[in-house]
């Protein structure tokens, strides 16, 4: 389908939506979109009263919408655990969860747990809160985990195990990257785990999209925004891969959504990088990922090829 947008998502109701950063920008838009499709969507949020605005702003446009608001801190996994807890003791079953919070180029900083600040939260965050919600997918039929990645994956990307968590050194754009690229290599190895579960595991990145993710750009790159702007979409037109990603019944695991025309346009599936590919660094990450998030997946342990 050439020009897919919103008016192609499937009838959601009766189904639950967890979406995390869904206060502002593309989870924002990702979160309406569903609701006006009928989902319960559950905004997982850092900032309360920017969640409670969310809900508001939301609700003025779907005055129907079946919204619930859930505290979040990627960058805290005592806050991943009880937001989990939580979110499993209100639903029993969850077809999607859309792991779409993020941070771009922030000074360097480090995470409550001591993380790199895009690392811990892109990444690490996301990758164990799929773990501790992962039983309330699993029994779902069409149940799937929608990780969004970016553009960003393919520069100065790498992931730097002798330095994780960039002590040595930092380059804001690096460390960006490295987490963008984890959250493909997560994706791709969580769905070779799933093999054989009525669960799938997807990727999507926005493209250029004119959000507040863009807040911490260098000064310089802020300068150039105004003339790079006509590059850019809009969070509504940057939140379309994901939610084709989420919602296509055609759409496979395994499968990365982005715009068709690389920073703006119609959803379609695209190609990730090489190293993105790469099996060993894949299951290397996982099991990095496993030490130091303290979250593991045992139900799919025996799915591993």
């Amino acid at each position: 389908m050439a020009n897919w947008t919103t008016a192609n998502i499937p009838d959601q109701s009766g189904r639950t939506a967890v979406i995390t950063g869904a206060n502002t920008g593309l989870g924002l838009e990702t979160a309406k979109a569903l609701a006006a499709k009928g989902a319960h969507v559950v905004l997982a949020v850092r900032n309360v009263d920017k969640g409670e605005a969310a809900v508001e702003w939301i609700s003025r446009s779907v005055p129907d919408a079946d919204l619930e608001l859930q505290r979040l801190d990627l960058g805290s996994l005592t806050s991943v655990r009880e937001a989990a807890d939580e979110i499993r003791a209100k639903h029993d079953t969850i077809d999607l969860l859309i792991n779409n919070a993020g941070v771009m180029y922030p000074p360097k900083e480090t995470t409550a747990d001591g993380f790199e600040l895009q690392f811990g939260t892109n990444h690490l965050g996301h990758f164990a809160l799929t773990g501790l919600l992962l039983d309330r997918l699993l029994p779902v039929p069409g149940s799937r985990v929608v990780t969004v990645s970016s553009i960003g994956h393919r520069i100065n990307a790498a992931i730097h195990f002798d330095d994780l968590q960039w002590e040595r050194s930092y380059s804001r754009v690096g460390a960006y990257g490295q987490s963008k690229l984890a959250n493909l290599l997560f994706t791709y190895e969580l769905q070779r785990r799933l093999t054989g579960e009525k669960t799938s595991a997807l990727a999507a990145h926005p493209g250029g999209s004119d959000t507040e993710l863009m807040r911490h750009l260098p000064e310089v790159l802020q300068k150039a925004v105004p003339l790079l702007r006509p590059l850019f979409q809009d969070a509504a037109a940057g939140a379309l891969p994901t939610l084709r990603a989420a919602t296509d019944p055609g759409a496979l695991g395994g499968q990365y959504f982005g715009p068709n025309l690389t920073t703006r346009g119609y959803p379609k599936v695209v190609p990730s990088s090489d190293q993105s590919h790469d099996l060993q660094l894949q299951r290397r990450l996982w099991a990095v990922s496993e030490e130091l998030t303290g979250v593991t997946y045992p139900q799919l342990q025996d799915a591993r090829a």
